[in-house]
């Protein structure tokens, strides 16, 4: 898919504007000044532009699809305590025992008569 030259009126200025921000970000951080809220906050800012940008067409979603896995781990690294933090609660069980399926084979129930 080819882009248009001409976007919607705003878009234009949006993008510009997050790449503004972005650049901003890179000339003031460094390894040490990171929280563990900005980190989340960039990481979902790069989520929110990767699936607007993967919207354009399907190319532009399958070069894009390894970015949600990537910022998972990302997040998984970077803020360790966060997701330690969060206690699993183990799904309910109900006392009646699981159902079993009827099988590939099974053909219906027939009635003669």
């Amino acid at each position: 898919m080819e882009l248009s030259q001409e976007s919607r009126p705003r878009v234009e200025e949006r993008a510009a504007a997050v790449a503004d921000a972005v650049c901003e970000l890179v000339d003031t951080v460094s390894p040490t000044t990171w929280s563990a809220g900005a980190v989340e906050d960039a990481v979902d800012a790069i989520d929110m532009l990767a699936e607007a940008l993967a919207a354009i067409d399907p190319e532009a979603a399958r070069a894009l699809a390894a970015v949600p896995a990537a910022t998972a781990a990302l997040r998984r690294r970077l803020t360790p305590a966060a997701t330690e933090d969060v206690a699993e609660v183990p799904a309910p069980r109900s006392a009646r025992p699981r159902r079993r399926g009827l099988g590939p084979g099974w053909k219906g129930v027939r009635v003669t008569g």
